[in-house]
C-alpha cells in the first residue's frame, strides 16, 4: 500500500527501538503491524481472552503492550513519528479507510 502511494521503506530496522515494522528515513516516521490478540488490542474480537492458562497470557499480552509502549516513547523522543495498524484494520472491507489513514499519516507536512 505504501509502496503503491510512491513511498520507500526498510524492513524491520534492528537499530531503531521496537524494530518497527515498517520504516520511513525520509519521512522520519516509522509504522508498528500489530497483532490484535498478541498486543492487546482493546475492544476488538480478536483479542480475545484464553480461557486456559488465563494468567500466563494475561501477563504475556501486558509485557507485550508495555513493551509496546516503551518503543514509541522511545522513538518519539529520538524524533520519528509513529503510526500502528492493527490486525483487524487490514481486512478486505477496511483496507479503504486504513490507505486513507495511512496516506494522511505519512504524506502530512509539519508546519
Amino acid at each position: 500500500m505504501a509502496h503503491a502511494m510512491g513511498l520507500r521503506f526498510r524492513l524491520h530496522r534492528r537499530d531503531l527501538p521496537g524494530t518497527p515494522d515498517l520504516v520511513f528515513p525520509r519521512l522520519r516516521s516509522v509504522v508498528f503491524v500489530n497483532g490484535c490478540f498478541w498486543h492487546g488490542h482493546n475492544g476488538c474480537k480478536r483479542a480475545f481472552k484464553p480461557s486456559t492458562n488465563a494468567t500466563f497470557w494475561r501477563a504475556k499480552i501486558d509485557r507485550n503492550r508495555e513493551r509496546d509502549q516503551n518503543a514509541v516513547l522511545a522513538l518519539a523522543k529520538l524524533g520519528w513519528r509513529v503510526f500502528t495498524i492493527w490486525e483487524c484494520e487490514t481486512t478486505p472491507t477496511r483496507l479503504p479507510d486504513l490507505r486513507e489513514k495511512l496516506a494522511r499519516f505519512l504524506l502530512q507536512r509539519e508546519t
